[in-house]
């Protein structure tokens, strides 16, 4: 069983998927950034100082304190979509790179 786990860890498609992994965790951080510091702050200028992570729905009434029960976060869901469609729209611009290199080495 054990030289069955070597052979499976040694063949390339497992080691392209752990470099693949380590890979698209450093561009998330990259584009997490991109997003956080650069794009929101820019937009929110544009749009009257918005901070898009503070916008939320509260519901309920607020405690002494004035905590909310419920909070909709819904500003923080507008900056991850808005990450989703940037690495979405990387990765197939890779793709469509890599198919073009495909079809130009026949």
């Amino acid at each position: 069983m054990l030289k069955e786990f070597k052979t499976f860890i040694s063949q390339g498609n497992v080691l392209d998927l752990a470099v693949g992994v380590v890979i698209g965790g450093a561009f998330s951080k990259i584009t997490t950034s991109l997003v956080d510091d650069i794009l929101m702050p820019i937009v929110g200028y544009f749009l009257a100082g918005v901070d898009f992570k503070t916008l939320a729905l509260h519901l309920g009434q607020p405690d002494e304190k004035g905590v909310y029960p419920v909070n909709i976060m819904y500003g923080n869901f507008i900056q991850i979509t808005i990450q989703f469609l940037i690495i979405a729209w990387v990765i197939f611009l890779i793709v469509k790179l890599a198919n073009k290199a495909k079809v130009s080495e026949k």
